[in-house]
């Protein structure tokens, strides 16, 4: 019953997963509706260019077909190019945002819109990318991916050697750069003037820049690893039920009780900090009183964490 038990909370996990990246998405379309298209402005990526037609098109070209129509040709090119290496997740993170784009815009009520609109354009894309940055970080930690110029930086990566990291930001000052060449509307319909356009420009690098840093940030939080030594006398049943249930790597040193001179074992396990909980579980229900040693490290490189990124001399 115990092991069914603990099989069960995959599923549970599954769920969670899922309603994080609902959750994230609609922060992320909550940052667009809120603070960025009341007040006309601009950003990266396939919104940054959707949210550009809709504001050259006067609002006839919704931002969120835009983004669905293409992020949909980008995924089958993708998926031409680099193979079915897009998960459900991905697919599920481009319709929800498709969803939650169109829902945002249209039914957030215009006072909170004017409201935002009459803070003043840094505020706005300060929070704006503050919002986004979040609810993009928040579900990629879980595994969601938005594509967009992600999979243009994959494919360009896959016949020349680049960074995608720099191929994105390209990406995103040219789409920012090239409503300088477009005539573009307000919220209002006014057409706009060459230093509103400039004006444009500055505050949506600014809201890329603040984007991406907090994009780094929730990520890096996300990401940090934990290393427990649990001590029990149920050794081999404790380190099973991890290894095989939990899917988690597990190591059985040699230790000795200075105090009672006796031989024993300790298990080592070293995990994302988001799983700790669920170990914490799993060890109480094997062995409500085994004894635990909880501490965070700077960082974990190898299989199932981060690569190493060093360059090496030929």
């Amino acid at each position: 019953m115990t092991k069914k038990r603990i099989l069960n909370t995959s599923h549970l996990t599954l769920a969670k997963e899922y309603l994080l990246i609902t959750l994230g998405l609609t922060l992320y379309a909550l940052g667009w509706a809120l603070f960025l298209t009341p007040n006309s402005m601009l950003g990266g990526g396939v919104t940054g260019f959707s949210a550009l037609l809709q504001y050259a098109t006067g609002g006839l070209i919704h931002l969120s077909v835009t983004y669905f129509v293409m992020n949909i040709l980008l995924l089958l090119i993708g998926t031409k190019v680099l193979g079915t290496g897009f998960g459900a997740k991905t697919i599920f993170a481009i319709i929800m945002t498709s969803i939650m784009l169109e829902l945002t815009q249209r039914y957030i009520p215009t006072e909170f819109t004017t409201y935002f609109a009459t803070q003043g354009e840094i505020v706005c894309a300060v929070l704006g990318g503050i919002m986004a940055g979040v609810g993009i970080g928040l579900s990629m930690s879980q595994g969601g991916s938005t594509g967009g110029t992600d999979i243009i930086a994959l494919v360009w990566c896959k016949f020349r050697p680049a960074s995608p990291g720099k191929i994105i930001l390209i990406i995103d000052v040219i789409i920012i750069l090239s409503s300088l060449l477009l005539p573009l509307k307000d919220a209002n319909g006014v057409l706009l003037d060459a230093a509103p356009k400039v004006a444009l420009v500055i505050f949506g690098l600014m809201q890329v820049a603040v984007c991406g840093y907090a994009i780094d940030l929730y990520i890096s939080g996300s990401k940090q690893s934990v290393q427990v030594f649990i001590f029990t006398k149920k050794v081999e049943e404790m380190a099973d039920a991890i290894a095989f249930d939990m899917k988690r790597g597990v190591t059985v040193l040699p230790a000795k009780g200075w105090y009672s001179k006796e031989e024993k074992q300790v298990i080592m396990v070293v995990t994302r900090k988001a799983d700790l909980n669920l170990l914490l579980r799993y060890v109480k229900t094997i062995d409500s009183e085994a004894f635990l040693s909880v501490s965070s490290v700077m960082g974990v490189y190898g299989q199932g964490f981060d690569t190493i990124k060093v360059k090496t001399k030929r």
